[in-house]
């Protein structure tokens, strides 16, 4: 193309060839969990650069075709492939493009105020295109604003380290995140009454105790919460928490504001009814305050009530977890069933793992090709192979066995007081009457308490002798008929137990178990859902322990940006893979690429420091390993609905310890 000057442009919604002050910055910029950005383009043959009106042009694409190519949308748009990488792959590109955000930082002095420039995670600068990339948009900035540089990937970090801080100031991905004052979890809007709780000791003698309508404030919200209306966090956390989840799946507003107390505080809100609302493109939680509704008698979710498929519950084995399948989650729960199913895969491979990549993307009838590049094969028939190796290669399921609906059935029906009982709970829960919790109390009692009979000991102890005999610790899992349901997670509220050792104390977690889907909690939660006490069945899982170095969790989809087709959600502690779920540690937060590859460090939690490079790009292998399962999974042939992995690793393999649907 020919070379252009600044006055060759078109007059477009931006700024152009000028110097960006921090009035034209807030003119043009939009909002991002909580921080003003603006897109920049640079034209290195005009030696021009570009602020663009973010209101106008949601990609840096669209100004291009525009207001420099002067091609239609239309065009860009058939040729997607083709301009990406002109714009992000060629070595000799034109353009340079990338985002300034503006930030701010509290120190002895005051409020200090900072731009940042990335380039969009995809971009393949090398180090010297990076370096001539931020000389030039510093010399295009307001002097007075400081011009740090945050690597967009792993990558970009580790090109980097050979720059002089002094030439090239920069600032990672995770301070960023972990300075920002505000992050939107949920979005959604709510009205109900603001509680505030300064500790837990507090939010434990709440009086009046919390309702439906009630919006809780916390630094961190305990795993056991009810119901509510809305959650917000004061402190930092991870999205992939229990409390998280559940927020997910009940739909409601939650987010971080890390000033959410001097806010209430100064408004006199606590308390107080308010509009609540959380928007992913505000700079903070929105809280108005309002009457109190008139209509407080139910909320809007009774009227949702959950499907259960109706549960095999007369007899059924015990069957190893490599016996079992997808289709017996009827009989031993969901990730029972998913469990046996991943055993399948990895010894019979599936024809359903390329399903996420086959299906069309804005522009692309395909996402084939980026899976070649990822997997580094080429050949149609070779691609399927490729990716079944991925997953035999990466991970592996501990062994273990399934224990049906019927064995709780059947222990349940020995006590005649454990039925008794039962039965006040189911009239109870009917009258919604107040004895509803210490039935459910007395109950989880009796169960802990009364002897599991000898005909489902027996049974039990020889499923172990024949399919785990040698091992010395176990991990005794819960999987019920009334979780991962559509609308119903039930992420955290039943029990699992580890390090269980013996044949007594096999037996004694077992009820602990069993125990657990008759908690006050439990019970109240299913109840709200539409679920009754009759239609909730516990199996259970027992599997081998697995020594591991790390664990974690992840979701096959970006829950702060679930339009993201590209990038999962990995949280890791070198710990524990229940410091993660739990919520009691801040875990490593990372963000990895399953199209063009790569990926960022989005907090690091508790960690002192960042995992090695070859620990890193473990996590990108197995995040594609989670797409393919995610296709495997799929309910539907549009291979969508993310999965929730939790797994644990050695030095060898990882090891995958639950797979269950993610509330998304």
């Amino acid at each position: 193309m020919d070379t252009q000057t600044a006055q060759d442009y078109l007059a477009p919604p931006a700024l152009v060839g000028e110097r960006l002050t921090i009035e034209a910055f807030d003119q043009l910029a939009g909002t991002l969990s909580g921080h003003r950005f603006v897109k920049v383009v640079v034209d290195r043959q005009a030696g021009v650069i570009h602020f663009i009106d973010n209101e106008q042009y949601a990609f840096h694409g669209y100004y291009i075709a525009e207001h420099i190519l002067r091609i239609t949308r239309q065009e860009l748009e058939t040729n997607v492939d083709q301009y990406n990488h002109a714009f992000y792959g060629d070595p000799d590109r034109r353009l340079y493009l990338g985002l300034l955000s503006l930030h701010a930082r509290e120190d002895e002095n005051g409020t200090r105020r900072f731009l940042c420039l990335e380039t969009v995670e995809v971009d393949t600068m090398s180090t010297d295109m990076l370096r001539w990339f931020y000389a030039f948009v510093a010399e295009n900035i307001d002097p007075g604003l400081p011009l740090l540089f945050k690597p967009a990937t792993h990558r970009q970090e580790q090109q980097l380290t050979e720059v002089p801080a002094t030439e090239m100031p920069r600032i990672a991905a995770h301070e960023i995140f972990s300075a920002a004052p505000f992050v939107a979890l949920q979005p959604g809007v709510a009205q109900g009454r603001l509680r505030a709780f300064r500790d837990e000791d507090a939010y434990r003698k709440a009086d009046p105790p919390l309702q439906w309508y009630d919006i809780i404030v916390m630094d961190r919200v305990p795993d056991d919460i009810p119901r509510l209306s809305g959650i917000i966090n004061a402190q930092h956390t991870t999205p992939l928490s229990h409390t998280n989840v559940l927020a997910a799946g009940w739909a409601v507003p939650n987010a971080i504001q890390l000033d959410a107390f001097s806010r209430i505080d100064a408004a006199g809100l606590n308390g107080e009814w308010v509009r609540y609302e959380v928007t992913a493109s505000a700079d903070a939680i929105g809280l108005t305050p309002i009457e109190r509704p008139a209509d407080l008698d139910r909320p809007a979710w009774v009227s949702q009530q959950v499907s259960v498929e109706p549960p095999e519950v007369h007899q059924s084995p015990i069957a190893a977890l490599s016996e079992i399948r997808a289709a017996d989650h009827y009989r031993y729960g969901t990730k029972a069933a998913n469990l046996g199913e991943l055993h399948h895969v990895l010894r019979h491979g599936s024809e359903r793992l390329l399903g996420f990549y086959r299906v069309p993307r804005p522009f692309r009838k395909d996402l084939l090709g980026y899976l070649e590049n990822l997997l580094g094969e080429s050949s149609p028939g070779g691609l399927s192979q490729a990716a079944n190796r991925l997953l035999r290669e990466l991970m592996w399921v501990p062994r273990g066995i399934a224990l049906p609906f019927s064995l709780q059935r059947e222990f349940l029906e020995s006590s005649p007081a454990i039925q008794q009982t039962i039965g006040k709970l189911k009239m109870a829960l009917e009258l919604d009457a107040r004895e509803v919790e210490p039935l459910c109390l007395e109950l989880q009692r009796l169960v802990r308490r009364t002897r599991v009979p000898e005909s489902i000991r027996s049974r039990v102890d020889d499923a172990l002798v024949s399919h785990l005999g040698g091992v010395a610790s176990f991990v005794v899992r819960s999987s019920s008929n009334a979780e991962d349901l559509a609308g119903f997670s039930a992420a955290g509220i039943y029990e699992s137990v580890n390090h269980v050792t013996t044949a007594d104390h096999v037996m004694d977690s077992l009820k602990t178990v069993w125990a657990s889907l008759l908690s006050p909690r439990s019970v109240r939660l299913r109840q709200q859902a539409g679920i009754s006490l009759d239609d909730s069945y516990m199996g259970v899982v027992i599997q081998e322990e697995v020594a591991n170095t790390m664990g974690g969790v992840m979701v096959t989809t970006n829950p702060l940006a679930p339009a993201d087709f590209r990038n999962v959600y990995l949280n890791v502690s070198t710990r524990s893979v229940v410091d993660v779920v739990a919520g009691s540690h801040a875990p490593m937060q990372y963000l990895f690429n399953t199209v063009e590859g790569g990926g960022r460090t989005v907090s690091l939690g508790d960690a002192e420091q960042d995992l090695p490079e070859a620990g890193r790009a473990r996590l990108q292998r197995l995040a594609v390993a989670g797409r393919l399962l995610q296709a495997h999974f799929s309910p539907d042939y549009t291979f969508s609905a993310p999965v929730d992995i939790e797994w644990v690793a050695d030095d060898d393999r990882i090891a995958i310890v639950q797979l269950r649907p993610y509330s998304a």
